[in-house]
């Protein structure tokens, strides 16, 4: 049997469970905040940006977990990583790491978190060094999408890059923007987005971050709001993995 709790003592040996497992569960683990940064961020940042760490696990093995986070000044949450461990898939646990996600942002809010963000990768855009490492790790791109979907995460109709990260220092172009509002939605403002993006990104990039998100910003082309699409995309024939 498994349960789900929050984790609030940055000494809680959960932490360095979570940060196997999710080496495990993620073909690109190099790309995850390492589990050795969790403490420090359970820690620190709190008021406008408070970081929650929630794990699922039996006896004293974490089998799936969450890390994410507050973002009081957009008014919204960002998930930095949900994972399961490969062989307690489709048991329900994402489900109930989700939900208990969903429990904490609406106490950070005060009340009522109007929904949680997340950048996916895009199958379609994986180079095939990527795909290679997904079979390696026993992963399939399609399945994550479609994971997110059953939880209710739509895409965000717009182009959506990580600003640094990628092919020597540039933008991350192989991720989407998902989104699950907390009732369900056809559409999300673009303030939302944009304001969520502004915050999450402030930490790390500084002043730059307010530049990046009025790039995103201007890829609406002044539309008020976007469309929220199904997060699984074509399958074409030559993609058989």
């Amino acid at each position: 049997m498994w349960r789900v709790r929050e984790v609030t003592d940055p000494n809680d040996a959960a932490i360095a469970g979570f940060g196997r497992m999710q080496t495990a569960a993620y073909f690109a683990p190099e790309t995850l905040i390492p589990a050795s940064y969790v403490p420090r961020m359970l820690e620190g940042e709190t008021g406008a940006r408070p970081n929650f760490l929630v794990v699922a696990e039996t006896d004293d093995h974490v089998v799936g977990g969450a890390l994410f986070h507050w973002l009081a000044d957009a008014g919204s949450g960002f998930s930095s990583f949900l994972g399961v461990e490969r062989s307690w898939r489709g048991k329900g646990v994402a489900r109930a790491l989700h939900q208990e996600r969903f429990r904490i942002l609406d106490r950070a809010a005060g009340g009522h978190a109007v929904g949680v963000f997340i950048d996916v990768v895009n199958p379609t855009r994986l180079s095939i060094e990527d795909v290679a490492r997904e079979r390696q790790a026993g992963s399939d791109p399609w399945d994550r999408r479609r994971a997110f979907e059953r939880l209710g995460f739509r895409q965000v109709d717009i182009r959506y890059e990580q600003p640094v990260g990628g092919p020597n220092g540039g933008p991350v172009t192989i991720l989407d923007l998902l989104y699950c509002p907390h009732e369900p939605a056809e559409t999300v403002a673009t303030a939302l987005v944009v304001a969520t993006m502004r915050a999450y990104w402030s930490p790390w990039l500084g002043r730059d971050a307010a530049r990046h998100a009025g790039t995103l910003e201007s890829r609406a082309n002044g539309a008020a709001w976007l469309a929220l699409l199904s997060p699984v995309p074509p399958r074409t024939t030559d993609q058989s993995y």
